[in-house]
């Protein structure tokens, strides 16, 4: 049942250019997984689903490096930082909590797609993009997201670019992120340990590989970008409020 959630899962946040790091979050805290191994199971998942979205974007034209750089240039050492700073279960769960209420509120209040917007001068976009970035990377290494989700409304409201430009940004900001908050993740443990126990897991990576690769190949004319922001948007928005409630309840 949890592979077949994490397919769905991808597939949907594939065809609108997310890695849906907040949902298997979502879903791995409902399996009761072990807090220390949750944020790369995530992440690796991320990664999995990513890459076709990038490599399907670069292709056609939409993902370009000069306009991405200013987001993903502190992000990657952020990510790393963030992924490799010890953390205790408490701290944890009330972080990923708010994390997914953030992420929740920002799928369910879409702001309006910039259609007419291209990107602003390049000292506008390294002047938003490396703080943003940076903030964005270092909670992403942390709980295990791959930022995406909150870096897509961000260029929406800033009206940094077009919305196949910024699906394109967005899913290489969660690729590069992911690899960074995986490596953090590595160095707080050892390797035997971690590699065990992210191998009971790997029959997730199967499901969303193959939930990505359709989803990657999907127009969103065949389903509503924010009608699938809005659905899952509800799974995530419940889990963060238990997730909240123990820690604060």
């Amino acid at each position: 049942m949890l592979a077949l959630l994490f397919l769905v899962t991808a597939l949907l946040y594939a065809s609108v250019g997310f890695g849906g790091g907040s949902t298997y979050n979502a879903l791995l805290v409902l399996a009761d997984t072990d807090y220390r191994i949750l944020p790369s199971i995530a992440l690796a998942c991320n990664l999995i689903v990513v890459s076709g979205g990038v490599w399907q974007y670069r292709r056609s034209g939409d993902l370009l490096l000069g306009f991405a750089l200013p987001f993903v240039a502190l992000s990657i050492p952020m990510a790393w930082f963030g992924g490799s700073v010890p953390i205790e279960r408490d701290t944890f769960v009330m972080l990923l909590g708010l994390s997914l209420l953030a992420a929740g509120l920002a799928m369910w209040f879409q702001p309006p797609e910039p259609r007419g917007a291209r990107g602003g001068t390049a000292l506008r976009r390294w002047t938003l993009g490396l703080p943003i970035g940076a903030a964005i990377g270092f909670l992403s290494g942390m709980v295990g997201v791959g930022g995406g989700i909150f870096l897509s409304p961000a260029l929406h409201l800033l009206r940094l670019g077009d919305p196949k430009r910024i699906a394109a940004t967005s899913s290489l900001f969660i690729m590069v992120n992911s690899i960074a908050g995986l490596a953090g993740q590595a160095t707080k443990h050892s390797t035997a340990a971690y590699l065990g126990g992210l191998l009971d897991y790997v029959w997730l990576g199967i499901a969303v590989f193959v939930g990505g690769q359709i989803g990657s190949r999907l127009s969103t004319h065949a389903l509503s970008g924010r009608v699938v922001k809005r659905l899952t948007a509800v799974l995530v928005l419940y889990v963060a409020g238990r997730l909240l409630y123990m820690s604060f309840g």
